[in-house]
């Protein structure tokens, strides 16, 4: 097996930006139906030996418990609850419009009850359109989906080696579903002062200073060549050296979902 695989985003661009929305709207049940952390590091998702998963989530809310795990080996999304009840379907051939409706029948076909609060993507170029309406997008390639999740899964690793480093307050290696990027955060015990303006979501996510590395699949909203992909890093508060060198901004843009869990 090839150690990270070149993923060049025109070469698989129509796949991504299906599979983007996809996690999206997984993403969005996992912020429902999960325990707040800081930081909201209870969105993200993990990486697992055969795809992505939410993790297990549910009962305070008063479901049972239940995970939704996607498969990038059999290429298929599986809802399970803890009794061993599932509920699956495949991926191929699915548009963004026909994933949203399978994905929300699933769980309740076992008992789950799912309620998004805003069913339309966030932060992407058709974010005024209802995933229920998205029949635009509707590609998936099997093997540029098998070729995400390994590298995902090879960043993983670097990242935890990486992490095993450092024994102050750091964030779990996680994937976002915002910009589709995985990463990894540490932070100090020094305190930013935030600019009157800040929303409260971001004076949370960014209350003390924090550095973030990871590796980002790339999109148009960057100027960089192709359009990604590559790594990922965000220093806040920016450094001098960070502004002098021209890193801050392409960074920010790749790691901004830190601080914008709630939609």
């Amino acid at each position: 097996m090839d150690l990270f695989p070149p993923a060049p985003l025109p070469e698989w661009r129509d796949t991504k930006e299906t599979l983007h929305r996809f996690a999206q709207i997984v993403g969005k049940i996992r912020l429902a139906a999960s325990v707040r952390r800081n930081h909201w590091w209870n969105v993200p998702f993990h990486v697992t030996g055969r795809g992505i998963t939410t993790r297990p989530m549910g009962q305070v809310d008063g479901n049972p418990i239940f995970t939704v795990d996607v498969d990038f080996v059999d290429h298929r999304l599986a809802v399970m609850t803890l009794d061993g009840e599932e509920r699956s379907f495949a991926l191929p051939g699915q548009s963004v419009a026909s994933f949203y409706d399978q994905t929300l029948a699933a769980p309740a076909a076992l008992g789950v009850r799912v309620d998004i609060a805003i069913p339309r993507p966030f932060d992407l170029p058709d974010a005024d359109r209802p995933f229920a309406e998205d029949t635009e997008h509707a590609t998936y390639d099997p093997v540029a989906a098998n070729r995400y999740w390994r590298v995902l899964s090879q960043v993983a690793s670097v990242l935890e080696e990486f992490a095993a480093g450092f024994s102050g307050k750091a964030s779990p290696v996680h994937h976002f579903r915002h910009t589709f990027d995985i990463a990894h955060s540490r932070f100090s015990e020094r305190r930013v002062d935030q600019p009157g303006q800040a929303d409260p979501v971001t004076r949370e996510a960014y209350s003390s200073e924090v550095v973030s590395s990871g590796f980002w699949f790339g999109d148009d909203c960057v100027p960089r060549r192709n359009h990604g992909p590559g790594p990922s890093h965000l220093t806040m508060p920016v450094s001098r050296a960070a502004r002098c060198s021209g890193q801050a901004s392409v960074s920010v843009r790749a790691r901004m979902p830190l601080s914008r869990p709630v939609d």
